[in-house]
């Protein structure tokens, strides 16, 4: 079963971070800055009990990191 993507990126006209899932043009969560977004634990309760892959993206929109929810269901052969 695959998990639901979703991309942390920053919306430049309300100048705040943005949970949004793959294909969705509605936000699952809007936070102020990215550092509140990425705290322990705050990513993995936007996603609720389904979990899911999170690319986290810079101020300039390419990807700094991506992770999974919860950690247990990351692929392992992925590299990184």
């Amino acid at each position: 079963m695959d998990l639901p993507r979703f991309t942390l990126s920053r919306d430049k006209a309300s100048k705040d971070w943005v949970l949004r899932e793959e294909g969705a043009s509605r936000a699952r969560r809007r936070f102020d800055t990215k550092e509140e977004a990425t705290a322990g634990g705050v990513l993995s309760e936007a996603l609720g009990s389904a979990g899911g892959s999170v690319r986290i993206r810079k101020t300039d929109g390419t990807i700094q990191e991506e992770r999974t929810f919860p950690g247990s269901r990351d692929p392992k052969a992925s590299p990184g």
